[in-house]
């Protein structure tokens, strides 16, 4: 089984990355292969429509988004780790999201399956502030991102209260949730 992490922080080694390398660690406890893509050390172009030349099901640039999209077909487990800016998940979760849209011409056009058999998704977002309500557009937008991507929204972890880097770590609660949420995905 193949767990795959999303890090869609701007923030190297941050809160996002913390959580997510916690949560794949208890992934990996149970016998899961792991793997992590930083976002942000990637260059991927946004969705560009209409392009004429493009083919229906064809990626509209050729950058690393397509390494981005193999992972995804080929993970038996996907957690998306991003901070919230302005209620919403960050820029570099948005144009991953929104390059997904091939997925979307792929089942709904073409009719074709992105995988075998459904994957297990989660969430995991961090804030600064205190306020939960923050969460709710990032995690409509991921569950219609799953939802594209032949996975099953089945976790969450929201944090509240992690401005500076690393603050995570004066909060324990926090990363063994994230453990928990990582071991307990595929179970």
């Amino acid at each position: 089984m193949r767990t795959l992490g999303i890090n869609a922080s701007p923030r190297k080694d941050g809160n996002c990355h913390i959580l997510l390398q916690e949560a794949l660690k208890g992934a990996k406890d149970t016998g899961c292969v792991t793997e992590t893509i930083i976002l942000d050390t990637l260059n991927i172009s946004p969705w560009r429509e209409p392009n004429p030349a493009r083919k229906i099901g064809e990626s509209p640039a050729k950058d690393d988004m397509e390494k981005v999209e193999a992972r995804i077909k080929g993970a038996d487990a996907i957690i998306l780790a991003s901070p919230i800016y302005f209620g919403s998940l960050s820029a570099q979760a948005k144009i991953m999201i929104d390059r997904c849209q091939l997925f979307w011409e792929q089942k709904t056009v073409l009719k074709e399956s992105i995988r075998k058999n459904r994957a297990k998704a989660a969430l995991i977002c961090v804030e600064a502030s205190g306020r939960e309500d923050f969460f709710q557009n990032a995690k409509q937008i991921t569950r219609n991102f799953f939802e594209v991507i032949e996975a099953e929204y089945t976790d969450e972890l929201f944090c509240t209260g992690l401005e500076k880097a690393k603050d995570v770590l004066n909060h324990p609660e926090f990363l063994k949730k994230a453990y928990s949420l990582g071991k307990n995905l595929l179970q």
